[in-house]
């Protein structure tokens, strides 16, 4: 009789948690009555760089900043505020570093160029090691034959010594 009462038991608790998961569970609100708002926003959050996880979007970020800045962008929205005036109060805001693409400016100049300005110098710096390697095996190939038989003596003696 106690097998049947623990199984009858274990029913029970089963049914309970389950009850109390179907009636806990609630369909997500929408964020706003707008859903033509809500693209504008998470659109704008594209270009916003997240503060604290610093590689991830404003849209892609979970971190409780990023959803107070979605939250500010949508309110700017609402206010009527244009795009471009939220950029520009979250960069007086949060500094340059804000935007996930920064503009081009004279303090970014070697963020958007310096990958190629080192690209450049690696190919120059690359072609005149291989020039100045094959004027090395010039100057070794135009040896005379008196040379080259004396290398050649001095090479045999010391693979002779070994």
């Amino acid at each position: 009789m106690t097998k049947q009462r623990l199984i009858s038991c274990s029913f029970v608790l089963s049914f309970c948690f389950l009850l109390s998961a179907v009636t806990s569970a609630k369909e997500a609100t929408p964020l706003v009555d707008d859903p033509v708002l809500e693209v504008r926003v998470m659109a704008l959050s594209e270009e916003l760089r997240c503060l604290v996880c610093q590689n991830q979007t404003v849209a892609d970020s979970d971190a409780d900043l990023a959803v107070d800045m979605r939250d500010e962008v949508r309110n700017k929205m609402k206010e009527g505020w244009s795009d471009d005036q939220i950029v520009d109060y979250l960069v007086d805001r949060y500094g340059n570093f804000v935007r996930y693409s920064p503009p081009l400016n004279v303090t970014t100049f070697l963020l958007w160029f310096g990958p190629a300005l080192l690209l450049v110098l690696g190919v120059v710096l690359l072609f005149y090691s291989l020039r100045n390697r094959r004027k090395q095996v010039s100057v070794i190939t135009s040896l005379s034959r008196q040379d080259q038989q004396r290398a050649q003596t001095l090479l045999s003696e010391e693979e002779g010594k070994k």
